[in-house]
C-alpha cells in the first residue's frame, strides 16, 4: 500500500495538468451548487414559513452557513491543495479508512445517485421543449455518455464546457430576476407584500417551521465542496481555489436571494406556496408562454451544467483512492495525451447511466442525506486538527494559510457549522430512520472493502 508522507509538498500528482484558472474554478464552485433546486425550492420554503421576512431570512441564514462552509473549505484547500480535495482532508486529518469511506459513499450513493436523478430531470425538460419521440431514460443516458466523452478529452475541454454552461445558467437566472422586477410589477400589485411584515409570534412552533424550511435551503446551497476535487488541476491552487470558493458562494447567495425576492414580490406568499413551478409562473406572467418555455430551457441548461460539473470533479476522488492503493490501479492511470484519469471518468459515467436506466435513483437519493452531512461535519472538524498541527509546526510551509482563506470567527463559527451538520443528521435519523440506516449500512460496507484493498496492495 502506498504510504503518504505529509511533510512532502503538495503536488498535482504525476502527470495531472494545471490548466484551470480562477474563473474556471469559480464556475466549478457555482456549478456544483446551482442545479434545478433554486427554480423550484422557493415554493417549498414558502409552505414552511409563511411571511416574506421569514422566507428571505431563511435563505439569508442558509447563505451565511454556506459562506461559513466556503471559508472552512478555503482554509482546507490552502493547507492541502491536492487532487481529491475533501478526500485528502479526511485522510490527512484522521485516517485513510475515513477518507476511503467518503470515496466509497461518493461512488455508490452520493454522486452517482444524484447524477442519475439530475440526468432524468434534464431529459424530462429537454423532451418537454423539443417534443422528440424518445424515452427520458434514453436522453438521460445519452447526456451522461456525451459528458463522459467530453471530460475524457482533457480537463481543459471539461472545464471549458462547464464554464460555458455556468455562464448560461447565470444568464437564465438573471433573466428571471430582471423579468420579475421590471415586467410584472404592474400586473401583480395585489400580490406584492411588505417584506418587513410577519415577524411577530416568535416561539417554539416558529422555530420548528424555520428548522423545516432550512432543510431544502441547505440542500440548495450544497455542492461547494466538489470544487476541491480538482485542486490538482488548478493553477496556483493555494491562492485560486480559496478565492474561487469564497467568490463563488457569495455570488450564489446574491443570486438566490434575488430569485426569492422576485418570487415573493410577483406571486405573493400564498401564490408562491401554492405552486410547484415558481420560476415558470413568474416568467409566464412576464412573457406569457414564451417566458415559460424560456425558463424551462434555462432549467434544462442548469441541470446539464450540474451534471457536467459532477463529471468533471468526482472522478478525481477515485483517482486519488487508486493513487493511495485503495482502489483498482488502473483507475489511477492518466492518459498520456489528455492527462486525465479516463477510467475513473468512464466508471463514474457508466455507473450513473446504469442507475438512470434502472429507475432506482430516487431510492438511492433517499440514502444521501445522512451520509453527505456526516462527512460535511467531519470535514469541517479537520480545521481543528490542522490548526493544532500548525502550532506544533509553525515553520512548515504546508501549515501556512493566506489571510483570505482563514476562517473568520474560528473556533466558534467552525463549531457552529459542525453542529448544524450533526443536527441535520440527527433530524434525518429521527424523521427517516429506515433510509438513514440503509445509507449508513452502505457506508459501513466499505470497511471490509478498505481492508481488502489495503491487503491486496500490500502484497
Amino acid at each position: 500500500m502506498k504510504i503518504h508522507d505529509s511533510s512532502i509538498a503538495a503536488s498535482s500528482g504525476p502527470g495531472l495538468a494545471r490548466r484551470l484558472g480562477l474563473f474556471d474554478a469559480t464556475m466549478i464552485v457555482m456549478g456544483g451548487i446551482i442545479g434545478s433546486g433554486i427554480f423550484m425550492n422557493p415554493s417549498v420554503v414558502a409552505r414552511r414559513v409563511t411571511t416574506p421576512f421569514l422566507i428571505l431570512g431563511v435563505w439569508a441564514l442558509g447563505g451565511l452557513i454556506a459562506l461559513t462552509a466556503a471559508f472552512i473549505w478555503a482554509e482546507l484547500a490552502a493547507l492541502r491543495p491536492e487532487v481529491g480535495g475533501q478526500y485528502v482532508y479526511l485522510r490527512e486529518a484522521y485516517h485513510p479508512l475515513v477518507a476511503f469511506l467518503y470515496g466509497w459513499g461518493l461512488l455508490l450513493v452520493i454522486q452517482t445517485g444524484g447524477m442519475a436523478a439530475v440526468a432524468v430531470t434534464f431529459a424530462r425538460y429537454f423532451l418537454e421543449l423539443t417534443h422528440l419521440p424518445f424515452a427520458d431514460w434514453l436522453v438521460a443516458a445519452l447526456a451522461l455518455g456525451i459528458l463522459t466523452v467530453v471530460n475524457c478529452l482533457g480537463v481543459r475541454a471539461g472545464g471549458t464546457l462547464q464554464s460555458l454552461l455556468m455562464v448560461l445558467k447565470i444568464l437564465a437566472i438573471l433573466a428571471l430576476i430582471l423579468c420579475g422586477l421590471f415586467l410584472v410589477g404592474a400586473r401583480s400589485t395585489s400580490a406584492a407584500v411588505d417584506l418587513t411584515s410577519g415577524t411577530a409570534g416568535f416561539g417554539g412552533a416558529l422555530l420548528t417551521s424555520i428548522g423545516a424550511a432550512m432543510v431544502p435551503v441547505l440542500f440548495a446551497y450544497g455542492g461547494w465542496q466538489t470544487a476541491s476535487f480538482v485542486a490538482g488541476e488548478i493553477r496556483e491552487p493555494r491562492k485560486n481555489l480559496p478565492r474561487a470558493l469564497i467568490i463563488g458562494v457569495i455570488s450564489v447567495v446574491i443570486l438566490y436571494l434575488a430569485v426569492n425576492f422576485v418570487c415573493v414580490r410577483v406571486l405573493g406568499v400564498s401564490g408562491l406556496a401554492s405552486t410547484t413551478t415558481p420560476a415558470s409562473d413568474v416568467m409566464r406572467l412576464a412573457l406569457g408562454q414564451t417566458g415559460a418555455r424560456a425558463i424551462a430551457a434555462g432549467i434544462a441548461i442548469s441541470t446539464l451544467g450540474f451534471l457536467s460539473q459532477g463529471m468533471l470533479t468526482a472522478p478525481r476522488v477515485y483517482f486519488a483512492m487508486a493513487e493511495d492503493g485503495l482502489f483498482f490501479k488502473s483507475v489511477g492511470q492518466l492518459h498520456p495525451k489528455t492527462h486525465v484519469p479516463i477510467l475513473a471518468i468512464v466508471m463514474q459515467g457508466m455507473l450513473a447511466i446504469v442507475i438512470a436506466l434502472s429507475g432506482r435513483y430516487e431510492q438511492i437519493l433517499n440514502y444521501v442525506v445522512s451520509v453527505d452531512f456526516i462527512f460535511f461535519g467531519a470535514t469541517a472538524a479537520c480545521i481543528f486538527v490542522f490548526r493544532r498541527r500548525r502550532k506544533a509546526a509553525s515553520d512548515d510551509p504546508r501549515e501556512t494559510v493566506p489571510r483570505v482563506a482563514s476562517v473568520p470567527g474560528h473556533p466558534v463559527t467552525t463549531a457552529l457549522f459542525v453542529a448544524v451538520c450533526w443536527l441535520v443528521v440527527i433530524n434525518t435519523v429521527y424523521r427517516y430512520p429506515e433510509n438513514t440506516l440503509i445509507g449508513i449500512g452502505i457506508l459501513l460496507a466499505g470497511i471490509p472493502a478498505f481492508f481488502f484493498w489495503r491487503a491486496r496492495n500490500s502484497q
